[in-house]
């Protein structure tokens, strides 16, 4: 939507700016018609009267109306100044012209049900409840999967390998692969050992292919 008066599917915002002198009209009829400004973090979004009475128990209803008990600021080109987020207020503007939640792919949807229940919105929020309930139940009924990986190690560094494994890496098998050099006196032995990770939440790729490797260096291992 444009300030020109013709409107369209996304939420219209723009950094608010003070009009200059020559532009006082135009925000004059602007805010007299059924047109209302909204200045929400900094950002200014155009929107009907209309939209913002769909859901008349909402803190946008009774700011549309002129609520008395509303302390409702204004900045210089009359919208009314809120102190929120604007990133997550598109998709909650955008439901009350449409009924419907569209949420980008990164925008998580514990940010935009923190705005619903900001503006006092039932129904949306009882729609990103629903929407959250059901992606936490697909997640914890996923299957675990893991990745491996073999590292090849001499004796005398697989002690402080072991030890450091971070990022939820886990020591699962050591298999010897007998001496690779002559150090003095001494042999020094030669190991591979194989490690794991769990993945949450990611499809199978070329990570989890070592798998298939970790155990045929084991039997090779076992033979030798």
């Amino acid at each position: 939507m444009a300030e020109n008066g013709s409107e369209t599917s996304g939420p219209v915002h723009r950094r608010c700016l003070a009009h200059p002198a020559g532009e006082n009209n135009h925000t004059s009829r602007v805010g007299s018609s059924k047109w209302i400004r909204l200045n929400v973090g900094g950002t200014c979004f155009l929107t009907t009267r209309q939209t913002l009475c769909r859901d008349p128990k909402s803190f946008l209803y009774r700011l549309s109306q002129a609520d008395p008990e509303l302390d409702s600021d204004k900045d210089d080109t009359g919208a009314y100044l809120i102190d929120r987020d604007p990133t997550y207020f598109g998709p909650v503007l955008n439901y009350l012209r449409h009924g419907k939640l569209v949420l980008n792919r990164d925008l998580a949807e514990e940010g935009v049900l923190e705005e619903a229940e900001f503006y006092n919105i039932p129904s949306l929020i009882k729609l990103l409840k629903d929407s959250i309930r059901e992606r936490d139940c697909r997640t914890s009924q996923a299957p675990v999967k893991h990745v491996y990986r073999v590292l090849q190690c001499q004796e005398e560094e697989l002690t402080q390998m072991v030890s450091t494994m971070s990022d939820g890496w886990k020591f699962e098998q050591l298999v010897s692969i007998g001496s690779s050099y002559n150090y003095g006196n001494e042999d020094q032995a030669e190991f591979l050992c194989v490690v794991s990770k769990e993945l949450h939440n990611q499809s199978y790729g070329p990570n989890s292919e070592p798998s298939e490797k970790a155990k045929i260096l084991q039997e090779r291992g076992s033979r030798m």
